[in-house]
Order: structure tokens, then sequence, then C-alpha cells
């Protein structure tokens, strides 16, 4: 019944030397025996056992209490961290709850640190059934992994194979105790009736319905990851920098368009359109005019096109308009939100300001035969609106001289004789560098 150490050694990953590996540890049966496996049969690890304080239930505080005597009584370092929950979350209590432990346990990693969860098969097949009847696809089937990235460092499920039994027989043989947390119970969460409610029928009629959720996890897995390999063959032949290329994604198929949206979108870390969010990505987005700017949002992203050229980006804050220039004194210079910031190799003379697009502005670039207007200029460098509008423009006693991405102006070049005295435009919105 109980685990055997020298095979979880085999699937101990290998983290860099100094690595502190968190156990997230609520004090319930999993995280219990994860908690004293480790401190038992990995003595190398540097371990920290993390409790999660989320003060929804009257008893939390004596839970605490007695999650660091357990601790102690280990040699293990015990940390407690107090959290918020958001009781309004359009997600529901369960997600709010979730979100803000993973938040808080992240915050205290250092780059190449472990956070190990207590997940095992019963709760990987809970995930696959959730998700499966949300209407989840391929990647949400695949449900939860052994060991996955989780920035700055990694998240290790070591139990996620094991099913709740041998956990159970782990902490009979050894004598361990643990909190009761009511919450498990209550019908109102659906994890709870899952667990209390369904799961057993399930289990009546189909004995190994947990191994076999876990299975369609696993396949869905290998799936998620073919399309992953695909998505990125069509990403190299679509990329453009950091844009897409419209004509590239609408000589693919619908699936495989959607696969690689969904692909890139992520590898951006952004949360994934809907179905039907992608369906409107065609229809608003791609197939709009050329001269359009078409713009759909979601939650957290802003997907744009100009010409060719799909972007996608964080909301931007409001284009800046008005207000006095902005007098550029020192070598670096703080530009309005969304807009980057300026830097110079050295301290800028005396009468440089800055200033942004208010229409009909005309400017002659060094070695140009007359003035044009900057529209004209952008639209020549293929720079999206959304940029032209958060593009810095830099002026000496009321003179434009230098507009970035651009260039500089003959009295920039006086100002300047050096190209080492270009600005630098730091932190840019997305698509400044179009070209």
């Amino acid at each position: 019944m109980g685990l055997n150490p020298e095979a979880l050694r085999i699937e101990t990953p290998s983290f860099a030397p100094g690595a502190v590996v968190h156990v997230a540890y609520s004090g319930g049966l999993d995280s219990t025996v994860l908690l004293h496996f480790l401190a038992h049969y990995n003595p190398r690890f540097r371990l920290r056992a993390v409790h999660i304080h989320h003060g929804l239930q009257a008893l939390a505080d004596d839970w605490a209490e007695k999650c660091a005597r357990f601790s102690a009584t280990l040699g293990v370092q015990f940390e407690l961290l107090r959290v918020q929950v958001d009781g309004f979350d359009p997600a529901g209590p369960e997600a709010a709850a979730r979100t803000a432990r993973y938040e808080a346990l992240r915050g205290l990693m250092q780059p190449g640190d472990c956070l190990a969860t207590a997940h095992h098969r019963s709760d990987q097949a809970e995930t696959v059934l959730l998700r499966l009847l949300r209407g989840s696809g391929i990647y949400g089937l695949s449900a939860m992994r052994t060991l996955r990235a989780f920035p700055p460092g990694w998240l290790w499920r070591p139990f996620l194979e094991l099913p709740r039994e041998r956990l159970y027989g782990y902490a009979q043989e050894h004598g361990l105790r643990w909190i009761e947390d009511p919450h498990n119970r209550d019908p109102r969460y659906s994890r709870s009736w899952l667990r209390s409610e369904l799961t057993p029928l399930l289990r009546e009629r189909f004995p190994q319905v947990e191994e076999s959720l876990a299975r369609t996890a696993r396949l869905s897995a290998e799936a998620a990851a073919l399309l992953d390999e695909l998505a990125a063959q069509d990403l190299a032949h679509a990329a453009r920098g950091e844009s897409l290329a419209v004509g590239a994604l609408q000589d693919l198929g619908a699936a495989r368009r959607h696969n690689l949206l969904r692909y890139w979108l992520r590898q951006l870390g952004f949360e994934m359109p809907s179905a039907d969010t992608l369906e409107r990505i065609q229809g608003e987005v791609l197939d709009a005019a050329e001269d359009a700017e078409p713009l759909l949002a979601w939650a957290g992203c802003e997907l744009r096109r100009y010409r060719d050229r799909l972007y996608a980006m964080s909301p931007l804050p409001p284009v800046p308009v008005g207000g006095p220039a902005l007098a550029w004194t020192g070598e670096q210079l703080a530009l309005p939100p969304g807009c980057g910031l300026l830097r110079l190799p050295q301290a800028p003379p005396q009468g440089l300001s800055v200033r942004f697009m208010r229409g009909g502005e005309r400017f002659r670039p060094a070695g140009g035969a007359h003035s044009r207007t900057l529209k004209n200029l952008f639209q020549e460098a293929g720079v999206p609106p959304w940029v032209r509008l958060r593009t810095p423009l830099v002026e000496a006693e009321g003179e434009l001289v230098y507009v970035a991405g651009v260039g500089g102006s003959g009295r920039w070049r006086e100002l300047f004789p050096s190209h080492a005295a270009e600005p630098a435009w730091l932190e840019p919105p997305v698509g400044a560098g179009a070209g």
C-alpha cells in the first residue's frame, strides 16, 4: 500500500543546485503525505512548507498552527502566507481561491525553484471531467502535467499517476494525522460535488473510471504536443517579427489557422480566445479591408491589423493628447503610459522637449530634399496608426528635430554630430518596429 521511495526518485527532476522545493501544504491528507515523503526520502532537497491562509474558515488559524508544528517535527522550514479571495470573481470562488494561492506561492519562488503540489490521479480525473463538461478542447482535456514550467521555476506533481488510496495507505503506515476541510465535502463547489456525488456513481458502473480519465489526459497531452509541433512550423512560415502575416494565415484552412492563433497567443502569454472569438478574428480582422484599422479585444488582449500584419498586445492606455511638452533634461525621459521611454548616451542640450502628434506636422529628415507630412513618412515606413499616435516627437526650441523610428533632421545632426547619439526608444508600443 505504501509508496516506493526508489520509484519516486526515478521520477524526480534534476533541479538547479541550491533550488528550493516549496511544498504547497494545506494540512490535508495529500499534502501531509507529500511533505512527509519528501522530508524523509529526499533529504537532498531544500524544502520549505508553505501554508496558504485564505481566511475562509473559522478554524483557519488553528490549521496554520498545526501545519507549523508538523513542519517543525520534520525539520522543515515553514512559511505562512495570507491571501485575499475575491468573492465576486466571475470565475467563481474555487477559481478565485486557486488563483490567489498560486500567485502567492509564485511570489516566494526564486529562479530555478520548484513548487510541489500533492495532486494525484483522482484529482486528474476530476479535472478532466470538469473540463469535458465545460466544453474544453484537447488542451483542456490534457489537464495537469507531472512537470511544467511555472516561472520563475517549475511546478512538480510527483503523485499525479498514483491513486489516492496509496496516499491514504502511506499515511496509515506512518501514523500521520491530517486536517479535514469541510469545503471538500460541500456540494456547492463543483469539484466537491463531483467527488461526493458523481464519481461514486461512475465507479459503480465503470470501476476503472479514474484510470481511464487519467489515460484520456495523457493521450490528449500527446495530441496537444503534436498540434503544437504543427503550429510551430506554421508560425515559422507566418511570423513577421512580432506580428503574423495575414496572407500566410489566410492560406491555411480554418482548423489549422485556429491552431496557429491559439499557439501564438499562448506563447505571448494571452488568455485563449473562445471558439466564437476565433470566428470573429476571421470575419472582423483578417477579412477586413486593407485600409481598415480593425480592433478585436477580449480579456487582457487586443488584436489589431495593419496592412498585412496581425498584432497581439495588452490593452493600450489612452493616447497622450494635449498638455504641455515634456522637458527632456536628463539622459533618460519617461514617456506617458504605453509610450515607453527615451534614452540618450549623454545629457541633452537645453531647450529639448518631447510631445506627440496633433495632426498636420511636417518634417524634413537629414538629407531629404524637402519636408513631408509625418503621416506620409509613417505610411512609407509602415508604422501602424496606434504607434504613430504614441511616437515621441523631439523638439529643440520649438522646432521638430527628431521623430522616433524615422530619424533626425539636419538640425539634430548639428546638435548631435555623432550617430552614436541617436536616442534609444525603449519599450515602445507593439508594432513600432514594423518597418
